[in-house]
C-alpha cells in the first residue's frame, strides 16, 4: 500500500518528538521569583516587571535554541525514512525535504537573533532601573522617616518604575534606557537636549517618554486625590541614566535628569503644598495598595 510508505517513516520521528516534549516541559524550570519567608508572598524589587520579562525572554531563548535543531532535523530524518521504504526514488521530494530544513534553519536563526536583541534591551533597561532605585534608596534612613519609596507600582494597565513620597510632595519616577551612539572616531555621544514636548538624542528624537511620564503623574495625582479627598502635589520625573541632560528648554511640569544625585534633588524639590496630614494619608494609601497586591493570587 502506497500510503504506508508515508506513514512508516514517522517512526523515526518519535525520538525527536520525545525530546521536544521534554524541552517544552523544562522551559519554565528556571524561576527567579523570590518569595518572603514570612508569608510566602512574592517579593518585589526595583525593576521587578523587567526582571519578569527578562526571565520570559531567557525562557524563549532556551526554547528556540533547543527546539531549533530538533525541528531542523525532523524533515531530514523523515526523508531518510522515506528513502528506506519508498519503492521509487523521487529526487524532487528529497530536495523538498532539504529545502524545508534550510527554511527552518533560517527561521530559528531569526528567532534566536530576535531573542538576543530582546534580552540585550531588557538587561539595559533593568540596569538603568536598578541604578535609579539604588539612588532613591538613599532617601530611606531612620532619621528621615517622612521619605518613602515604592517600586514597580501598578497604574492604568502598566507599571510605574518608582513612586517617591517626600515631606514636600509625591514624585512619579520613570526610567528610560537608550543606547549611546559613537562617532566614526569611536567617541561616545551622550548628550540629550530636552524640549517642552520631545527629547533630542544624537540622530533621533522622541515624544513618548515625556508624554507617558506626564500621563502617569496626572493619573497618580487624580488617584491619590480621589482616595485621600485632598489635593496631592505630584510631579513627574524622567531619568535617562548614562546621558548628559540639557534641560534648560525642558517642560516646567516635568523633571528630566540623568538620575545621578536624584535623591538629593528630590529631597529639595517642592511641587506644591503638602501638609503632614496629606503626607500621612498618601503613605497609607500606597502601603495599603502594596499590601493588597501582595495578597492577590499570582498570575503566570
Amino acid at each position: 500500500m502506497a500510503w504506508l510508505e508515508y506513514l512508516l517513516p514517522l517512526i523515526f520521528l518519535f525520538p525527536l518528538a520525545a525530546l521536544a516534549v521534554i524541552v517544552v516541559a523544562l522551559r519554565n524550570l528556571h524561576d527567579a521569583r523570590v518569595r518572603s519567608p514570612f508569608d510566602a508572598h512574592p517579593l518585589r524589587e526595583p525593576g521587578q516587571g523587567l526582571r519578569d520579562r527578562l526571565d520570559g525572554a531567557f525562557a524563549g531563548l532556551f526554547l528556540n535554541g533547543a527546539l531549533g535543531p530538533i525541528a531542523t532535523l525532523a524533515p531530514l530524518v523523515y526523508g531518510m525514512g522515506r528513502m528506506l521504504f519508498a519503492s521509487d526514488q523521487d529526487w524532487i521530494e528529497w530536495g523538498l525535504y532539504g529545502m524545508l530544513s534550510t527554511l527552518l534553519v533560517l527561521l530559528f536563526c531569526f528567532l534566536l537573533m530576535r531573542d538576543f536583541q530582546r534580552i540585550r534591551r531588557l538587561k539595559l533597561g533593568l540596569a538603568c532601573e536598578l541604578a535609579v532605585g539604588q539612588e532613591l534608596e538613599r532617601l530611606i534612613r531612620p532619621e528621615a522617616h517622612p521619605y518613602y519609596v515604592f517600586h514597580d507600582v501598578p497604574a492604568r494597565g502598566t507599571r510605574i518604575d518608582h513612586v517617591v513620597v517626600t515631606p514636600c510632595g509625591v514624585f512619579v519616577v520613570e526610567t528610560r534606557a537608550r543606547t549611546r551612539p559613537f562617532t566614526p572616531s569611536g567617541k561616545e555621544i551622550n548628550l540629550v537636549t530636552v524640549e517642552r514636548e520631545r527629547l533630542r538624542f544624537p540622530g533621533w528624537s522622541e515624544h513618548a517618554p515625556l508624554e507617558k511620564t506626564r500621563e502617569l503623574a496626572q493619573w497618580m495625582a487624580g488617584w491619590l486625590s480621589e482616595l485621600t479627598r485632598r489635593e496631592v502635589p505630584v510631579m513627574g520625573v524622567l531619568t535617562l541614566p548614562g546621558w548628559d541632560v540639557d534641560a534648560r528648554q525642558g517642560p516646567e511640569d516635568l523633571l528630566v535628569v540623568s538620575g545621578k544625585g536624584l535623591a538629593a534633588q528630590l529631597a529639595e524639590l517642592c511641587p506644591g503644598e503638602f501638609d503632614n496630614e496629606t503626607h500621612d494619608a498618601v503613605i497609607g494609601v500606597l502601603l495599603e495598595r502594596a499590601a493588597r497586591l501582595e495578597r492577590l493570587p499570582e498570575r503566570d
